[in-house]
């Protein structure tokens, strides 16, 4: 079932959640809205099932408008952070629950019932803990319940509030790649919420990236996190290193370093901050030939698995740089700390003050 968001505006009192927020969701994507807490994620996914009233703007389901339905009429499944499971019921019951609460004329029979909850929980493994109760459950057990449970009444949409929040991070991990493989077994319309970068960028078709009830990007994976339409996407997907730069008739400075910046030849003395990843930073012991790139001492080295992170302090004492070494690159450098390095940033991104942005070309 696709979904339309069209115009949604939500406040709560002066605070306003969510701006004017449109969003189409194909039918079978999985969709992640990422961002900080307060961002107005959770409220628009709300505002999706039904659990919140916007003040302005609709939801459609597969071109119904379905903004004044109840909750029951969506054909909806919600899985929440903190599972929401029933602890007097067992695992059984609690799958089974949604669908023996429905009216008399629509409720399946008690031998559907069973067939319809032990294939669930075959499929999402648990089966063999069908009559333990919640508390006798891990976290990750108990997440899968809960989504066995919001799966039982066969639903159009799946919405996930933080589905892996409450979980430590190896179980997250599991979980999440575990999600993936059963999204591509059902083709269930999903999206789910979420703060965390790498989570979304694992388990999604598509990124929706919010901040402060706007929509900063929308795009796959890769294209936000090697594409970002904004500063605080840059800033939020990954970390990333930023410098103070100026850009004058179709030139940017960075420090001593002169880049081009074909775009914008007619742009004259304009402030801006450039923006590279760590992973983009070279670091060489002696010059680089006619590259453009600045000296720095080695302050901090962190291996990291198959990484190794250093901190750059540059020679004219502006703020520490990062960058990230394959454990090659760095056992071939054999570099030490307090050791003087050249430093070479690549795949640069500026941004103006009035928020275009543009990618530079070293000369």
């Amino acid at each position: 079932m696709s979904i339309e968001i069209r115009n949604i505006k939500k406040n709560f009192g002066s605070f306003s959640a969510l701006n004017d927020i449109s969003l189409d969701v194909p039918s079978g994507e999985l969709v992640a809205l990422l961002g900080p807490s307060g961002c107005g994620k959770t409220t628009l996914l709300r505002i999706i099932a039904g659990l919140e009233t916007p003040d302005s703007g609709s939801i459609h389901f597969y071109g119904e408008d379905a903004t004044a339905r109840q909750v029951r009429e969506r054909q909806v499944g919600f899985v929440f952070q903190h599972y929401a499971l029933f602890r007097h019921m067992t695992v059984f019951e609690n799958v089974a629950f949604g669908l023996r609460v429905r009216p008399k004329e629509t409720r399946p029979s008690d031998a559907e019932i069973k067939r319809r909850v032990h294939e669930l929980l075959e499929l999402v493994q648990l089966d063999w803990l069908s009559d333990r109760y919640p508390p006798q459950l891990s976290g990750g057990q108990r997440q899968r319940i809960a989504l066995a449970r919001a799966l039982a009444v066969e639903p159009k949409v799946l919405l996930l509030d933080e589905p892996f929040g409450a979980l430590d991070a190896k179980v997250r991990k599991e979980l999440r790649r575990w999600l993936r493989r059963l999204h591509d077994e059902l083709h269930i319309t999903s999206i789910f919420v979420t703060h965390d970068q790498d989570e979304a960028l694992e388990v999604s078709d598509r990124v929706v990236v919010i901040n402060k009830g706007n929509i900063e990007q929308i795009g796959s994976p890769q294209d936000v996190y090697n594409h970002p339409a904004t500063p605080f996407v840059y800033q939020f997907l990954g970390n990333v290193n930023q410098f103070n730069s100026h850009v004058h008739l179709g030139e940017a400075k960075i420090g001593d370093i002169q880049v081009k910046v074909d775009a914008h030849e007619g742009t004259q003395n304009s402030v801006a901050t450039a923006y590279v990843r760590p992973h983009d930073i070279e670091v060489h012991k002696v010059r680089n030939g006619s590259a453009q790139g600045f000296e720095a001492t080695v302050s901090y080295i962190h291996a990291i698995g198959p990484l190794v992170r250093l901190e750059l302090q540059p020679a004219d004492q502006s703020e520490l740089v990062e960058a990230e070494l394959t454990q090659e690159r760095f056992r071939e450098l054999n570099l030490t700390q307090g050791e003087n390095v050249f430093v070479y940033p690549r795949n640069v991104r500026v941004f103006l003050d009035d928020g275009s942005h543009i990618k530079l070309t070293p000369n």
